[in-house]
């Protein structure tokens, strides 16, 4: 039977008074979950306190930068799906330094890539020849289908979409773009005008030439599941608010920021119809669904059936590393021709050893079928407990990038931010560390490393579970 909604708002109530109210050293009483065994021991820490490097960060750092948790952690070294704290204390990262490490914290190939190129040759620039940046883009162009086969490397996500809205520009000689409400694209002046969320917008003039359209979300959208209603929006901004032709249209299969939302079945064929009869470009930001995450396929895009004409892609391309890249067709690349394009950082040689490390370990540890198995498992799991507690409004994705959305009220889907912050304090106290997003703030983001076992997905939702029970 379902926790009612009436007492759970009342254990709510008091725990976030007890969060609120206790000192900042106290600890709840905890279960006896017992964290899968793990053959690693960190080293001894003799650095800085967690007082201490957050009283430097506070002095000398960005001041807009944001901290999880009451008492934020001192992260001090990682070893595939865990990290460490200053104390020793493992935690299981099912968040992966937002979803930036695939193939595992310190992954000795990868490791062992970037020493060996460091100890050659740090850094030329594109000026020169170098094997490994050239080596890297032909492995990388594999990858993909179709005539997807440039490569243009830069430094992350951002840097990437703002070269494919040039590239679209260029090559259609339009201006407008379209993108989807609750996306993030990034927060640089022009992709903060893609992003659809307040949170990550400033008040400067930005987006000139973008347009929003309706967001095809199966859980919150007017239409459900039915992906083609959805893309009708596009046709009507087109004709209502361009010149009937578009540069491009960008869009996450699931949107990362916004809450492991994935798109309905059907919207993107019907999409990239509308767009490509209006004259523009389809982009696939696959920045996080990339790289076999999904499990059902390598790329997110391909999970609708649909090619695209510029794929961007960028954390966990590098495990951690600033690696970030554009792919495209010969044609549309030739735009860049027009004038001299560079990029001081993009295409550095430790950091192309690095990708390459990374996608010969994904294939060797046939990670995403991993995905595909781990990712189900945690799924039905996951499931299950929506079952169990009315909290649960949705349970979402695929793979390993998934998402639990925590609602007030089911037929209301009142959004519960509080809620959603005390479980994350909560399973931050029994060792899983997971992330937050959506539009409201109340969505648990489950995207750990690829390398996470059928084990932590076990420990993860027995810690969720208990969290939840709590309240």
């Amino acid at each position: 039977m379902a926790l009612s909604i009436g007492r759970h708002c009342a254990r709510s109530r008091s725990l976030l008074r007890r969060l609120y109210s206790s000192s900042p050293d106290a600890a709840p009483d905890l279960p006896a979950l017992q964290m899968p065994a793990f053959d690693h021991v960190p080293r001894p820490y003799a650095g800085p306190s967690a007082e201490e490097v957050l009283e430097k960060r506070r002095k000398f750092m960005n001041p807009a930068m944001f901290l999880y948790y009451k008492k934020p952690l001192n992260i001090v070294e990682g070893k595939m799906q865990y990290l460490y704290d200053e104390s020793g204390k493992r935690y299981l990262d099912a968040f992966a330094g937002i979803v930036t490490v695939s193939v595992g914290h310190c992954h000795p190939e990868v490791v062992q890539a970037v020493i060996k190129q460091t100890e050659l040759l740090q850094h030329t620039t594109t000026i020169y020849l170098h094997h490994a940046v050239a080596d890297y883009a032909e492995a990388l162009a594999a990858k993909m289908p179709g005539n997807l086969k440039v490569v243009f490397f830069v430094n992350s996500g951002s840097e990437a979409n703002d070269m494919a809205m040039l590239m679209a520009r260029l090559y259609t000689k339009s201006y407008d773009i379209v993108a989807l409400r609750n996306a993030y694209h990034g927060m640089s002046p022009s992709t903060m005008g893609l992003t659809a969320h307040s949170t990550w917008k400033y008040s400067v003039p930005q987006g000139f030439g973008v347009h929003h359209v309706l967001n095809p979300d199966p859980y919150r959208g007017p239409f459900g599941a039915d992906g083609k209603l959805y893309a009708n929006d596009i046709a009507n901004l087109i004709e209502s608010a361009t010149p009937g032709k578009v540069a491009g249209f960008f869009a996450e299969t699931i949107q990362g920021v916004g809450g492991a939302v994935e798109l309905a079945q059907g919207y993107l064929p019907a999409a990239y119809e509308i767009i490509r009869n209006a004259g523009g470009l389809c982009i696939a930001d696959e920045v996080q669904t990339g790289f076999g995450r999904t499990g059902s396929h390598y790329w997110g895009f391909e999970t609708q059936d649909v090619l695209p004409d510029i794929v961007t892609m960028a954390k966990g391309i590098g495990n951690g590393l600033p690696l970030a890249a554009v792919v495209t067709t010969p044609e549309i690349a030739s735009v860049l021709a027009e004038r001299l394009f560079f990029n001081t950082y993009g295409g550095n040689p430790v950091c192309s050893a690095a990708g390459h490390a990374v996608l010969k370990i994904l294939d060797k540890e046939q990670r995403q079928q991993h995905c595909a198995t781990v990712g189900n498992h945690l799924l039905a799991r996951l499931r299950a407990l929506q079952d169990k507690y009315e909290l649960i409004g949705n349970v979402r994705g695929r793979g390993l990038m998934l998402g639990v959305e925590f609602v007030t009220d089911r037929v209301a889907k009142t959004p519960a931010k509080n809620e959603t912050m005390m479980v994350m304090e909560r399973m931050k106290d029994l060792g899983v560390l997971v992330g937050k997003g959506g539009r409201h703030g109340n969505a648990l983001r489950i995207k750990p490393p690829m390398c996470f076992t059928l084990e932590d997905a076990d420990f993860l939702v027995d810690a969720l579970d208990h969290s939840l029970s709590t309240l």
